[in-house]
């Protein structure tokens, strides 16, 4: 069995974790009992008695010295609550730099409240560290390219966390297959999403302590700490949010439960307001060109509509109020 790394958090090293877990297959074993088993370069004898003085183990006494594993919830109760003490030291001091930092004079130099950071790799470590900073809410502004492939696998993550979560994705995030699926799976999630025809800037903002700013090529970033160009991205996300539109229209909730995915008429419907060429709506839903043109020729004709756009808005607002109308 590979030594369960838990052990390796509570302050023993590799040899020692194995040790204790080969000493938990068996009652008590000699060190030549237990040497076929050992394969590792540490020296057994050594590892073992490291383990007694640690108190996870027992030497019995007798002509050959055997050694017994001691009972995990004794064991290990012991360096649990080190462990613990030490996380609490760590927090506390943590509180009392984050408190010296928040408290220094308003005027600090203005290279305190900007980070630049350059290269692809650092940008991305530098997003992680914000993620995981996050305690309450995140909301972005999304746009292409990307530097981070797996943000949909963190948003998830922040979302399971409790992490309320808001996008305002560009025209151009639903410009690739599978595109928006990918959003409805989020949505399903628990992200509020938004479309807009055009996202000025790609911005990830943490709470209200930290923004990151992507720059021209992506390969850049500005952090932005607690400022006054921190309250403006603030009010450009807030601005946008308000102007952009909901990826389907507002659908019944039942109690406890989320609205299921769109159905294809509201996923044209939504793509329509995105301002999707029909050539990348039949990529979005799976279909050939002709079918998306049908499709919008018939909701235009139905609705006496003089523009795709035009159709999509009345599409959106006969919906909202039809569902309103059922409520």
């Amino acid at each position: 069995m590979p030594p369960d790394q838990t052990l390796a958090v509570l302050g023993l090293d590799d040899a020692e974790a194995a040790a204790y877990e080969l000493l938990v297959d068996r009652p008590s074993a000699t060190v030549d009992e237990l040497a076929p088993a050992w394969a590792r370069p540490e020296p057994l004898s050594a590892t073992l008695a490291s383990i007694v003085d640690k108190g996870m183990a027992t030497a019995l006494p007798g002509p050959v010295t055997r050694y017994t594993a001691n009972s995990p919830s004794v064991a290990l109760r012991s360096l649990l609550r080190e462990h613990e003490q030490r996380l609490d030291a760590a927090r506390r001091h943590l509180a009392m730099l984050e408190a010296v930092y928040q408290d220094r004079p308003a005027g600090r130099n203005a290279a305190t409240l900007v980070e630049v950071v350059t290269g692809r790799h650092a940008v991305q470590q530098r997003l992680a560290q914000i993620r995981r900073a996050v305690r309450a809410q995140v909301r972005c502004l999304d746009r292409p390219p990307y530097f981070d492939d797996d943000r949909d696998e963190a948003a998830v993550e922040l979302l399971r966390r409790g992490i309320a979560y808001r996008t305002v994705y560009d025209r151009a995030s639903l410009d690739h297959p599978g595109a928006l699926s990918a959003v409805e799976r989020l949505v399903q999630a628990g992200q509020q999403a938004r479309l807009l025809s055009h996202v000025p800037v790609k911005l990830y903002l943490a709470d209200d302590r930290l923004g990151l700013l992507s720059m021209a090529g992506h390969d850049s970033a500005l952090v932005v700490h607690p400022s006054a160009m921190l309250d403006a991205l603030d009010k450009l996300f807030e601005g946008l949010w308000q102007r952009a539109l909901p990826p389907h229209p507002p659908a019944a909730r039942t109690a406890g439960r989320r609205p299921a995915p769109g159905t294809d008429q509201q996923r044209l419907i939504t793509l329509l307001l995105s301002g999707l060429t029909d050539e990348a709506i039949a990529r979005q839903l799976g279909v050939s060109y002709r079918t998306v043109q049908r499709r919008v020729a018939e909701l235009m004709d139905r609705l006496g509509a003089h523009s795709r756009f035009q159709a999509g808005a009345q599409a959106a607002l006969h919906s909202t109020r039809t569902r309103s109308a059922g409520a």
